[in-house]
C-alpha cells in the first residue's frame, strides 16, 4: 500500500532553527546541522522537546543545503517554497510546492553517509553492537509515531524505526550425557537465504555453525548465533538459537549437577555389606564399598563424581547411589529359622 503523504512540519525560520545567519555558506550549514542533530537525536536526547527539535532541524537542513530550495526560500519565504513558484519566475523543480518528507532519520542517515555515529557508543558501553548499524534504525523511532500516517506491508521497514528483526529460529541440540560431561564440538549445518548484489533477490546457501559444548551444560542451555537467519530486503536476519536437550541415559539420571545411579542389591548384601561397581561417563570403573545397612530409603553419596559445574568445570557434583532391594522368592524352614535368630532383637 502506498504511503499517505503527511504535511510538512512548519518551521518559521530555517536559519534561526539551525542557529546561523542568512549569509552562511554550505559548510556552515553542514556544521550547524551536525552539531544540532547529534545534540537532539533521540538516541542521545530523550526529552519530548528533542523529538520536535530533531524534526525541525532535519527540515531546515533539507532546504538550506539544497541550492535551489534555498534560493526559492530566500526570495519567496516559506509560503513561496511550500505553495510553489510559477515557472515564469525563473525557478523550476517545485511547481507543486516543496513538502518535507517528514523523516528526520532519513536526513540524518544521508548526512552521515550511512554510518551510525552512535554505534561505537553502544558497543563500548554495553559490549554489544548498537541498536542497529543502519542509522535509520533508531530504537527511539517510535517517538515519532503518527507523524507520517503511513501504512506499510508487515515486512517493510518503517523509515523511523528501521528494519525489524525476524523472531529467533530455534533448533534442538540433542547431546548425550557423555558429551555434556566431557565437552565436545558440534558442527551444525544450516541453510539460509542471503541477499544478492542487487540487495533485492536472494540465494540459498549452506553454512556450518560451530558449537563448543562446554562441560556441565544443562538441558535448556541456549546457544545463539546472532543474525544468521535468512537475509532479505528491509529486514534484520533472525538469530539462530540452539537449545540443549539432554538425551536419556542407560545408566544415569541427572539431577542438576548430581548423577543418580540405581543399583540392584540382594537382601543379604543389603544387610551384610557389598561393593558396587560403576562405569563412569569417562570410562573409569569405580568400586564403591557399601558397609551401611541398605534400607529402602538409603542413598550412598560419592563426592565429586557427578557432573562438572559449567562455571567451574574442575568441580563436580555428587554421585548418588540408590538401591533396588531384591528379596528372595522362597525360603525353606531352616533358612527362616536362621534369619529369625540372626535378626531377633
Amino acid at each position: 500500500m502506498a504511503a499517505t503523504a503527511h504535511p510538512s512540519h512548519i518551521v518559521a525560520d530555517y536559519y534561526k532553527t539551525l542557529g546561523v545567519d542568512r549569509s552562511v555558506d554550505d559548510a556552515g550549514i553542514k556544521k550547524a546541522y551536525r552539531k544540532l542533530a547529534l545534540k537532539y537525536h533521540p538516541e542521545k536526547n530523550i526529552s519530548p522537546e528533542a523529538i520536535q527539535q530533531f524534526l525541525a532541524i532535519g527540515e531546515a537542513y533539507d532546504v538550506l543545503h539544497d541550492a535551489k530550495k534555498r534560493a526559492i526560500y530566500d526570495q519567496y519565504g516559506p509560503n513561496g517554497l511550500k505553495n510553489g513558484v510559477p515557472a515564469r519566475e525563473g525557478f523550476e523543480g517545485f511547481p507543486g510546492g516543496y513538502q518535507y518528507h517528514g523523516n528526520p532519520e532519513e536526513t540524518f542517515a544521508q548526512f552521515f553517509g550511512g554510518k551510525n555515529p552512535f554505534a561505537d557508543f553502544f558497543a563500548v558501553h554495553t559490549g554489544v553492537p548498537g541498536p542497529s548499524q543502519d542509522p535509520t534504525a533508531s530504537t527511539f523511532g517510535p517517538r515519532f509515531g503518527g507523524l507520517h500516517g503511513m501504512n506499510r506491508p508487515a515486512d517493510q521497514a518503517n523509515p523511523l524505526t528501521g528494519p525489524v528483526q525476524d523472531p529467533p529460529v530455534e533448533h534442538d541440540l540433542e547431546l548425550t550425557l557423555e558429551e555434556l560431561y566431557l565437552g565436545t564440538v558440534k558442527k551444525m549445518k544450516i541453510s539460509r537465504k542471503v541477499l544478492n548484489d542487487d540487495n533485492t533477490t536472494t540465494s540459498s546457501v549452506e553454512k556450518l555453525l560451530t558449537i563448543d559444548v562446554r562441560k556441565g551444560w544443562r538441558s535448556g542451555t541456549r546457544i545463539t548465533f546472532p543474525r544468521e537467519g535468512d537475509q532479505g530486503p528491509n529486514k534484520i536476519p533472525a538469530d539462530i538459537v540452539f537449545i540443549v536437550k539432554e538425551a536419556p541415559h542407560e545408566r544415569f539420571i541427572r539431577q542438576a549437577n548430581d548423577l543418580i545411579f540405581k543399583a540392584d542389591i540382594p537382601l543379604y548384601k543389603a544387610l551384610t555389606g557389598s561393593i558396587v561397581e560403576i562405569k563412569t561417563l569417562d570410562g573409569r570403573i569405580l568400586k564403591i564399598p557399601v558397609n551401611d545397612i541398605v534400607h529402602p530409603d538409603y542413598t550412598k553419596q560419592v563426592p565429586n563424581e557427578g557432573m562438572p559445574l559449567s562455571k567451574n568445570p574442575d568441580s563436580r557434583g555428587k554421585l548418588l547411589i540408590k538401591f533396588n532391594l531384591k528379596f528372595p522368592t522362597y525360603l525353606n524352614e531352616d533358612q527362616k529359622k536362621l534369619l529369625r535368630e540372626a535378626l531377633a532383637v
